[in-house]
Protein backbone atom coordinates (compact mmCIF):
# COMPACT_ATOMS: atom_id res chain seq x y z
CA UNK A 1 0.00 0.00 0.00
CA UNK A 2 1.39 3.33 -0.76
CA UNK A 3 1.56 6.52 1.39
CA UNK A 4 -1.75 7.79 0.15
CA UNK A 5 -3.26 4.66 0.70
CA UNK A 6 -2.25 4.50 4.16
CA UNK A 7 -3.07 7.87 4.94
CA UNK A 8 -6.74 7.03 3.72
CA UNK A 9 -6.83 4.46 6.07
CA UNK A 10 -5.66 6.45 8.79
CA UNK A 11 -7.90 9.30 7.77
CA UNK A 12 -10.93 6.58 8.05
CA UNK A 13 -9.95 4.82 11.55
CA UNK A 14 -9.46 8.73 12.99
CA UNK A 15 -12.74 9.71 11.82
CA UNK A 16 -14.45 6.06 13.29
CA UNK A 17 -12.73 7.07 16.40
CA UNK A 18 -13.97 10.51 16.66
CA UNK A 19 -17.57 9.13 15.82
CA UNK A 20 -17.23 6.81 18.44
CA UNK A 21 -16.19 9.42 21.28
CA UNK A 22 -18.84 11.97 19.93
CA UNK A 23 -21.78 8.99 20.27
CA UNK A 24 -20.30 8.03 23.63
CA UNK A 25 -20.13 11.97 24.75
CA UNK A 26 -23.80 12.13 23.03
CA UNK A 27 -25.83 9.42 24.97
CA UNK A 28 -27.03 10.73 28.57
CA UNK A 29 -25.29 8.84 31.11
CA UNK A 30 -27.05 6.30 33.68
CA UNK A 31 -28.21 7.94 37.02
CA UNK A 32 -26.57 6.10 39.57
CA UNK A 33 -28.80 5.04 41.84
CA UNK A 34 -28.41 4.22 45.75
CA UNK A 35 -27.57 0.40 46.02
CA UNK A 36 -26.53 -1.93 48.80
CA UNK A 37 -24.50 -5.19 47.85
CA UNK A 38 -22.37 -7.82 49.73
CA UNK A 39 -22.71 -10.85 52.31
CA UNK A 40 -21.01 -11.48 55.93
CA UNK A 41 -21.49 -13.01 58.94
CA UNK A 42 -22.58 -11.49 62.09
CA UNK A 43 -22.63 -11.63 65.96
CA UNK A 44 -24.92 -10.10 68.28
CA UNK A 45 -23.40 -8.22 71.39
CA UNK A 46 -25.78 -9.29 73.94
CA UNK A 47 -26.09 -12.77 72.87
CA UNK A 48 -22.81 -14.26 72.04
CA UNK A 49 -23.22 -18.30 71.18
CA UNK A 50 -21.39 -20.29 68.70
CA UNK A 51 -24.24 -19.64 65.97
CA UNK A 52 -23.53 -18.47 62.68
CA UNK A 53 -25.48 -15.56 61.56
CA UNK A 54 -25.67 -14.39 57.82
CA UNK A 55 -26.84 -11.92 55.78
CA UNK A 56 -26.64 -11.40 51.84
CA UNK A 57 -28.10 -8.37 50.00
CA UNK A 58 -28.25 -7.41 46.57
CA UNK A 59 -30.38 -4.35 46.59
CA UNK A 60 -31.06 -1.46 44.13
CA UNK A 61 -33.17 1.68 44.20
CA UNK A 62 -35.76 2.39 41.78
CA UNK A 63 -37.35 5.66 42.22
CA UNK A 64 -41.30 5.92 42.02
CA UNK A 65 -41.78 2.29 40.17
CA UNK A 66 -44.42 1.14 42.67
CA UNK A 67 -47.74 2.74 42.37
CA UNK A 68 -49.66 2.88 46.31
CA UNK A 69 -52.77 4.82 46.76
CA UNK A 70 -51.89 8.42 47.89
CA UNK A 71 -48.81 8.04 46.01
CA UNK A 72 -49.84 7.13 41.97
CA UNK A 73 -45.94 7.98 41.06
CA UNK A 74 -44.70 5.44 43.99
CA UNK A 75 -42.26 6.63 46.41
CA UNK A 76 -38.53 8.15 46.47
CA UNK A 77 -37.36 5.18 48.52
CA UNK A 78 -39.04 2.01 46.00
CA UNK A 79 -36.19 -0.34 45.22
CA UNK A 80 -35.88 -3.75 44.06
CA UNK A 81 -34.00 -6.90 45.10
CA UNK A 82 -33.36 -10.07 47.44
CA UNK A 83 -32.47 -10.37 50.64
CA UNK A 84 -30.76 -13.96 52.05
CA UNK A 85 -30.75 -15.23 55.47
CA UNK A 86 -28.70 -18.13 57.19
CA UNK A 87 -28.35 -19.03 60.42
CA UNK A 88 -26.59 -21.69 61.88
CA UNK A 89 -27.76 -22.85 64.88
CA UNK A 90 -25.39 -25.08 66.91
CA UNK A 91 -27.40 -26.06 69.39
CA UNK A 92 -29.54 -27.95 67.01
CA UNK A 93 -26.25 -28.38 64.56
CA UNK A 94 -28.88 -27.07 61.40
CA UNK A 95 -29.36 -24.12 59.24
CA UNK A 96 -32.39 -21.84 59.15
CA UNK A 97 -32.42 -19.68 55.66
CA UNK A 98 -35.15 -17.53 54.52
CA UNK A 99 -34.94 -15.46 51.25
CA UNK A 100 -37.36 -12.06 50.41
CA UNK A 101 -37.75 -9.47 48.31
CA UNK A 102 -37.06 -5.84 48.77
CA UNK A 103 -39.57 -3.44 48.39
CA UNK A 104 -37.43 -0.40 50.01
CA UNK A 105 -34.28 1.26 50.00
CA UNK A 106 -33.11 4.77 51.82
CA UNK A 107 -29.12 5.52 52.42
CA UNK A 108 -27.00 8.06 53.36
CA UNK A 109 -22.91 8.30 53.49
CA UNK A 110 -22.29 4.57 54.78
CA UNK A 111 -25.22 3.60 56.11
CA UNK A 112 -28.79 1.97 54.59
CA UNK A 113 -32.14 0.76 55.77
CA UNK A 114 -33.35 -1.44 53.37
CA UNK A 115 -36.85 -3.70 54.06
CA UNK A 116 -37.94 -6.95 52.37
CA UNK A 117 -41.09 -9.10 51.87
CA UNK A 118 -40.27 -12.80 53.20
CA UNK A 119 -40.46 -15.17 50.02
CA UNK A 120 -39.56 -18.42 51.02
CA UNK A 121 -38.56 -19.92 54.47
CA UNK A 122 -37.48 -23.16 56.19
CA UNK A 123 -39.71 -24.94 58.55
CA UNK A 124 -38.84 -23.60 61.81
CA UNK A 125 -39.35 -20.45 60.62
CA UNK A 126 -42.40 -20.48 57.75
CA UNK A 127 -44.54 -17.94 59.61
CA UNK A 128 -42.35 -15.36 58.30
CA UNK A 129 -43.35 -15.79 54.57
CA UNK A 130 -45.33 -13.08 53.71
CA UNK A 131 -43.86 -10.97 56.28
CA UNK A 132 -41.91 -7.50 55.72
CA UNK A 133 -38.87 -7.53 57.78
CA UNK A 134 -36.55 -4.71 58.44
CA UNK A 135 -32.47 -4.08 58.09
CA UNK A 136 -29.83 -1.74 58.58
CA UNK A 137 -26.12 -1.89 57.16
CA UNK A 138 -23.21 0.07 57.95
CA UNK A 139 -20.59 -0.08 55.62
CA UNK A 140 -17.10 1.14 57.66
CA UNK A 141 -14.34 -1.13 55.76
CA UNK A 142 -13.08 -3.42 58.21
CA UNK A 143 -15.99 -2.99 60.81
CA UNK A 144 -19.07 -2.79 59.21
CA UNK A 145 -22.41 -3.59 61.03
CA UNK A 146 -26.28 -4.92 60.54
CA UNK A 147 -29.10 -4.45 62.12
CA UNK A 148 -32.30 -6.71 62.10
CA UNK A 149 -35.92 -5.90 63.04
CA UNK A 150 -36.61 -8.38 65.31
CA UNK A 151 -35.20 -10.70 68.38
CA UNK A 152 -34.95 -7.60 70.59
CA UNK A 153 -36.00 -4.81 68.91
CA UNK A 154 -39.71 -3.30 66.64
CA UNK A 155 -41.38 -4.53 69.91
CA UNK A 156 -45.37 -3.34 70.68
CA UNK A 157 -47.42 -3.39 73.93
CA UNK A 158 -50.69 -4.05 73.35
CA UNK A 159 -54.02 -3.09 75.12
CA UNK A 160 -54.23 -5.93 77.37
CA UNK A 161 -50.25 -4.48 78.51
CA UNK A 162 -48.57 -8.00 76.49
CA UNK A 163 -45.56 -7.21 74.75
CA UNK A 164 -45.24 -8.48 71.21
CA UNK A 165 -43.64 -7.87 67.99
CA UNK A 166 -44.98 -5.57 65.81
CA UNK A 167 -45.00 -5.45 61.81
CA UNK A 168 -42.29 -3.60 60.34
CA UNK A 169 -43.13 -0.68 57.49
CA UNK A 170 -41.15 -0.09 54.78
CA UNK A 171 -37.61 1.14 55.41
CA UNK A 172 -37.80 1.06 59.07
CA UNK A 173 -35.10 -1.06 60.88
CA UNK A 174 -32.89 -0.11 64.23
CA UNK A 175 -29.22 1.13 64.02
CA UNK A 176 -27.17 -1.40 62.73
CA UNK A 177 -26.11 -3.03 66.54
CA UNK A 178 -24.61 -5.89 65.09
CA UNK A 179 -20.74 -6.10 64.25
CA UNK A 180 -19.63 -8.21 61.39
CA UNK A 181 -17.28 -10.84 61.97
CA UNK A 182 -16.35 -12.19 58.07
CA UNK A 183 -17.47 -10.66 54.86
CA UNK A 184 -18.18 -7.35 53.52
CA UNK A 185 -20.96 -5.12 52.50
CA UNK A 186 -20.76 -2.02 50.33
CA UNK A 187 -23.16 0.96 50.31
CA UNK A 188 -23.74 3.09 47.76
CA UNK A 189 -25.57 6.46 48.65
CA UNK A 190 -27.75 8.54 46.61
CA UNK A 191 -29.61 10.87 47.60
CA UNK A 192 -33.07 10.68 47.05
CA UNK A 193 -34.36 12.05 43.84
CA UNK A 194 -37.44 14.38 43.40
CA UNK A 195 -41.02 13.00 41.99
CA UNK A 196 -40.79 12.90 38.00
CA UNK A 197 -42.78 15.48 36.72
CA UNK A 198 -46.43 14.73 35.51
Amino acid sequence: MNLMGKLAVLAVVGATAVAGITTAQAEPAKAKVARVSGAADFMLPFHPDDDVRHFAFDATATPYTRPIPGAPQGLPTDARGTVEISHYVAALKQTIRAEGTVDCLVTAPGTATLTAKITRADEPIQDWVGQRLGFSVQDNGRHDRVGLSWTVVNLNQNPQGEWEESPVGTCMAPAPFAPVTKGDYKVRHVELPEAPKA
